[in-house]
């Protein structure tokens, strides 16, 4: 998986991510990249993006045979009990 890689136009520093470590420029705009994956910073305007890593899907979390029983299970109509109330 290639690393998140960004820019702060306050102080040119560039930051890249790397799995686990929270990386920060140092400047006043404290351009931040937490756990690898996560952008924090004063101002997000000032912010480049260099490289921006692959998406996850759902199909990496989820067999087939489990996506299969949830489509199966999102069918499924809601019954309405009726009560007496007496």
């Amino acid at each position: 998986m290639e690393n998140l890689k960004i820019r702060c136009k306050s102080c040119g520093s560039e930051i890249e991510g790397k799995s686990g470590k929270t990386i920060t420029c140092g400047c006043s705009n404290m351009t931040t990249i937490l756990r690898g994956d996560h952008i924090s910073a004063v101002d997000l305007s000032q912010v480049v993006m260099l490289t921006i890593p692959s998406n996850k899907t759902k199909s990496s979390f989820l067999t087939k045979e489990d996506i299969a029983w949830q489509e199966e299970r999102r069918k499924r109509k809601v019954r309405k009990l009726d009560f007496e109330i007496r």
